[in-house]
C-alpha cells in the first residue's frame, strides 16, 4: 500500500454508515440556495421575487472565471433574496424558493459522444465545482496552464465518519467510472489513476479491472486525501512549494465530481443535489442521503431521527477539516460532504493550554511545517513571522491540533494569518 511522510492514524468511525444505501431526502416547503457555493465570486442573481422556476433552471449565472452557475433544486416560486448566516459565520445572500409541489423539471441537452471543448463547456455550464469540500470550478481545473498527463480521482475519503464517496463507488461504480473517462477525455490524458484507502475494500473490487485506469489502493492514514499527499503517493512526484499540481502534470478530481459530471454530459442534469453523510453518536439514525442545495440542516436532522441529548458538538464536514456550528439554522450547499453531530465520547471540550514544545505537531504535519511557532507568533499579532514559518502553505488539515497535548487551535491561527495577510 502506498502513502505520504506524517500523518496520524486517527479512527475512522466510518462503521457508522459504511453499510447504509444512498437514500433520497424528501422535499420540504422551502430551500434557501446560496450565492457563494464555490471558491471565487458569487454567483449573480437572474431572479426576482414572483418568478416561477423548475427543477434545473439557472437561477444564478457565473460572476466570472472562477465562480458556478446555480440552480434550482425544485419546481416553486421565488420569495425572494434574503441575507443569512452561513455555517463559516459570514452573511451572504440566499435565494428563497418555497415548492409548489409540481415537480416540473428541465435539463440542458443530454450529449453523445462530446468532445473535449463539448465536456468542458458542459462542466461549466451545469455549474460543477469540487465536491470535495474546496468548491474549486471545475471547468478552470480542467484547462490547466501547462500541459498535464495525468488524472488522480481521490477516492481516499480521509476524513472520519465521512461515506459519501464509499457509497457512490459501491453504488454507483459504472457511473463513477463513465464520468472519470469524460474528464480524462476533456483534459487529453491516458494514464488515470484511482485513489484509494485499504478501508474501503469493497469499493476496491468494483473499481478494478476497468481497461485504461489504474487503481491505487493507499494505506488507511489522515490525510492521504490532502491533493499533495495523494498525488505522491500515486505518482511519487512532488508539488512544489507554493504550486499546483499541474505543475508536476496532474489534475485531481473527487469522485462526486466525476459523478457530477457525468449526470450532467449524459442525463443533462445540472449540479443541485449530492451525496453528503449523516453521522456521528449524537444522530439517532445515521444516514448516506442524497440532498438538495438549500435544504435545511433542522428538516435533514429531522429525518435522520433527532439528535440525542448527549450532543456537544455540530460539524459541517468531517471533524478533522470541518467548521463547528453554532445551531441547525444552516441550509445545504454543493461543497456539503457531511454534518455530524458528535457526544462527549467523540468530541473534546478542554480548553487550550499553553504549548509545551514538544514538537509533536512538527512530526506528524505531511507539509513539513513549524505549527507550533506559526500559532506562537499569530497569538502574539506578528503575522509576517508566522508566514515565514508557513502559514501560507498549510493545507489545514489539522494533524497538528489532533496530536497537540495542549490543544492549541493551530488550525484557527493559521486561517487567522492566511485573513490577516489576504487583506494586508
Amino acid at each position: 500500500m502506498k502513502t505520504f511522510k506524517g500523518g496520524v492514524h486517527a479512527p475512522d468511525n466510518k462503521a457508522l454508515t459504511a453499510q447504509c444505501p444512498i437514500e433520497q431526502m424528501p422535499l420540504v416547503p422551502d430551500y434557501y440556495v446560496a450565492l457563494a457555493q464555490h471558491i471565487g465570486k458569487p454567483a449573480e442573481a437572474i431572479v426576482a421575487a414572483g418568478d416561477k422556476v423548475a427543477e434545473g433552471q439557472l437561477i444564478a449565472k457565473a460572476a466570472g472565471k472562477v465562480s458556478a452557475n446555480i440552480f434550482s433544486p425544485v419546481s416553486g416560486e421565488v420569495v425572494g433574496i434574503e441575507q443569512i448566516v452561513n455555517s463559516k459565520g459570514a452573511k451572504g445572500d440566499y435565494i428563497h424558493i418555497k415548492t409548489d409541489g409540481e415537480q416540473r423539471v428541465v435539463t440542458l441537452p443530454i450529449l453523445e459522444n462530446p468532445t473535449p471543448s463539448q465536456i468542458i463547456e458542459r462542466i461549466e455550464e451545469a455549474g460543477i465545482v469540487g465536491l470535495g469540500g474546496a468548491g474549486f470550478p471545475t471547468a478552470v481545473k480542467a484547462t490547466p496552464a501547462q500541459p498535464v498527463d495525468t488524472l488522480i480521482i481521490n477516492a481516499a475519503e480521509c476524513e472520519p465518519y465521512l461515506n459519501c464517496d464509499n457509497r457512490l463507488m459501491i453504488e454507483r461504480t459504472e457511473q463513477v467510472i463513465a464520468g472519470t473517462r469524460l474528464l480524462a477525455k476533456a483534459l487529453g490524458v491516458t494514464d488515470v489513476v484511482i485513489g484509494l484507502e485499504a478501508n474501503k475494500m469493497e469499493a476496491y473490487e468494483k473499481l478494478v479491472g476497468h481497461e485504461g485506469i489504474r487503481v491505487e489502493l493507499l494505506k488507511k492514514k489522515y490525510p492521504q486525501g490532502a491533493e499533495k499527499s495523494l498525488i505522491y503517493a500515486c505518482t511519487k512526484r512532488k508539488v512544489p512549494v507554493g504550486g499546483l499540481p499541474a505543475n508536476v502534470g496532474c489534475v485531481v478530481n473527487n469522485v462526486g465530481t466525476v459523478y457530477a459530471i457525468w449526470d450532467a454530459v449524459v442525463n443533462g442534469k445540472p449540479l443541485y443535489q449530492r451525496c453528503v453523510t449523516i453521522s456521528g453518536r449524537g444522530i439517532a439514525e445515521p444516514k448516506n442521503l442524497d440532498i438538495r442545495v438549500g435544504t435545511p440542516l433542522a428538516s435533514v436532522i429531522e429525518f435522520c431521527g433527532g439528535l440525542s441529548d448527549e450532543t456537544i458538538k455540530l460539524i459541517s464536514g468531517g471533524p478533522m477539516m470541518g467548521f463547528a456550528l453554532t445551531g441547525t439554522d444552516l441550509y445545504t450547499t454543493k461543497t456539503d460532504s457531511g454534518f455530524l453531530a458528535l457526544t462527549a465520547k467523540e468530541a473534546s471540550t478542554l480548553m487550550p493550554t499553553p504549548c509545551i514544545n514538544c514538537g509533536r505537531c512538527a512530526t506528524v504535519c505531511p507539509m513539513k511545517l513549524m505549527p507550533m511557532y506559526i500559532d506562537f507568533y499569530t497569538t502574539v499579532g506578528d503575522y509576517e513571522s508566522a508566514v515565514k514559518y508557513g502559514a501560507m502553505n498549510c493545507i489545514e488539515c489539522g494533524t497538528c491540533a489532533y496530536v497537540c497535548p495542549a490543544k492549541r487551535p493551530i488550525v484557527q491561527s493559521v486561517r487567522l494569518t492566511k485573513s490577516k495577510m489576504r487583506r494586508k
